[in-house]
């Protein structure tokens, strides 16, 4: 059953209902009706060719100039047009337009009264120069009788003639050029909003793999390997002039919580091996004969680095696994050495990456907030294309909050908590992504539509009391070869196509979990650049980028009235350097 209101229901349809063409046959009896057909429907498909295939704007000409006379006036050159309902708009010689005379009949238009000269005004206005598309039946005949039985009176025009006329306009008009960007941020809704919860998927994501292998072999030790060991000899060479002293600057300190984490692993990695298993690596491996030493320089560079703000690190997300890094450090490896169990928490410090209590508590916060966006986002998007999608998200179990931690609680979580957790972030890191990925598909058709002003800028002018000071052509909307439906990324068209034939119409494949072997020592590698920034790459982030990113040469709107009044149709967020972000 159709829903909705259908063509029309918001200003002129943007399609004809149909189309019909008459027939001619021997021996028909042809009236005024069949013949007005005929011209009805040619002149019908040619403006939906207008309008489907280059939309509106300039064709060519139709430059605008100051008037070498001065004064209020400017010279509009001859040149072609088409308006946004496809009629043509031809000036065929050079005319001088009044623009101080259309200004006075406009507000009189407006207010319904002369209002004196406007000259008066003080300061300068900008208006936009449009022209307009009009029809004037002409040449009137006197019909011959018919049998009709009320025959029109008098003459009737046997012609209509095709002209225009030059109006101008406080308002911005409206911009025919599709904008894949602008359909794009209508579906993720406030770009801050959507940028956090990208950010806080990314960094769940980054944990998934950890998450899963710290629980699903729990009784296991961790591979120690010639790899782990040099990494062990690099950090305490690194962090042993570095025991004493205050608080470091950011980039030294950024650069010792790395060393931390390195070191940190490898002891972890070491504590999961019972003692006969720590004897036998030590015999592997020589450089293992200095874990007590390594405990003690983790407890004293753990210490210097306690105070580090926030400021430091990329995001507060960041900051969030910094602080995790001290304190896990301290209270599994410093404080806690000697212990025979591994929890789950130094299972996660053996990969280099660090859960804590705290960052317990801002996961489960998170999963709920993905969770909720997902919803209100499905809620507020039209066309979306994965119909399961709103019933997978529905079904997603997420963990009950936590309370906030006391401050360095060494609080340990249980094996079945961080399987929700992982189970929780893999279904929803994958529902972000389908969601980001059909609204990005759904941007590379442009849409059908409609037509509420058929006003061709040409020019924006200002003028300075009765004169015109300054004309400005550069923003008007200009046919191009494909439409100027295309005209905001006909050069990115090939590459989005490419991308769109290996992302688009493809299911977003599930999370592959970590293969861990049935038997013996588990295999995983150190999370490198867990503290460095997060840079997305692939054809999803590729694809976004040149969706978000302003086409060369778009130059920003500047509206009626002030002449420091200016505002874009959409803006680009400056952090460039962030995956999706343009």
């Amino acid at each position: 059953m159709a829903t909705g209101c259908g063509c029309g229901c918001d200003g002129t349809p943007p399609l004809p209902s149909s189309f019909v063409r008459p027939r001619f046959f021997a021996g028909q009896l042809l009236t005024e009706d069949d013949l007005g057909l005929l011209v009805d429907y040619m002149t019908a498909k040619s403006r939906l060719h207008h309008r489907s295939l280059y939309g509106p704007g300039v064709v060519r000409g139709l430059d605008v100039g100051c008037d070498p006379c001065g004064g209020g006036t400017v010279v509009v050159t001859p040149g072609h047009a088409l308006d946004c309902a496809g009629h043509d708009i031809v000036v065929q010689c050079a005319e001088r337009v009044d623009v101080r005379a259309l200004v006075r009949e406009r507000r009189i238009a407006a207010l319904g009264v002369d209002c004196e000269d406007p000259c008066e005004d003080e300061g300068a206005r900008r208006y936009g120069l449009y022209v307009r598309y009009e029809e004037l039946p002409v040449d009137p005949v006197a019909p011959y009788a018919t049998e009709e039985p009320c025959p029109s009176p008098g003459c009737v025009p046997s012609r209509v003639r095709e002209g225009h006329r030059f109006v101008v306009g406080c308002e911005d008009p409206d911009d025919h050029r599709y904008n894949p960007g602008t359909k794009l941020l209508a579906a993720l809704g406030d770009r801050p909003a959507a940028d956090d919860v990208r950010d806080r998927d990314e960094r769940l994501t980054r944990y998934l793999d950890a998450l899963y292998a710290a629980v699903s072999a729990p009784g296991r030790t961790f591979l120690f390997d010639a790899v782990d060991a040099q990494r062990f000899t690099a950090a305490m060479d690194r962090l042993r002039p570095e025991i004493s002293g205050g608080t470091p600057p950011a980039e030294l300190a950024r650069e010792l919580m790395e060393q931390v984490r390195a070191l940190a692993a490898a002891v972890a990695r070491f504590d999961t091996y019972d003692p006969a298993g720590q004897q036998q690596l030590v015999r592997d491996h020589p450089v293992l004969s200095a874990v007590p030493d390594a405990r003690t320089v983790l407890g004293a560079v753990c210490a210097r680095l306690a105070g580090v703000g926030g400021p430091v690190w990329p995001s507060p997300l960041h900051a969030s696994i910094a602080r995790a890094v001290v304190s896990e450090t301290r209270a599994r490896l410093v404080t806690g050495a000697g212990e025979r169990e591994a929890p789950v928490e130094v299972r996660m410090l053996a990969q280099g990456t660090p859960l804590s209590h705290s960052l317990r508590v801002e996961f489960r916060a998170e999963l709920t907030l993905i969770r909720e966006w997902l919803l209100g986002r499905l809620d507020r998007t039209t066309g979306v294309t994965d119909c399961a999608l709103r019933r997978d998200v529905t079904a997603v179990e997420v963990p009950p909050p936590l309370p906030p931690p006391r401050e360095d609680s060494p609080l340990p979580g249980g094996i079945a908590e961080l399987r929700a957790l992982a189970d929780a972030a893999a279904a929803l890191s994958r529902a972000v992504r389908r969601f980001v990925t059909g609204a990005a598909c759904a941007t590379l058709s442009p849409p059908c539509e409609s037509c509420s002003d058929t006003d061709v800028l040409l020019a924006r002018v200002r003028l300075d009391g009765c004169d015109v000071v300054e004309v400005c052509s550069a923003d008007r909307e200009q046919v191009l070869p494909g439409g100027s439906a295309y005209g905001e990324w006909l050069q990115k068209l090939p590459r989005l196509r490419e991308l769109a034939r290996r992302l688009c119409c493809v299911p977003v494949p599930p999370y592959p979990r970590p293969e861990i072997p049935p038997e013996g020592p588990v295999p995983r590698p150190y999370a490198d650049r867990l503290l460095e920034e997060w840079k997305r790459t692939g054809d999803l982030e590729e694809i976004l980028l040149l969706l978000l990113t302003r086409a060369p040469g778009r130059a920003r709107r500047e509206s009626c009235g002030s002449s420091s009044s200016r505002r874009g149709r959409w803006t680009n967020s400056p952090r460039s350097a962030r995956g999706w972000r343009s």
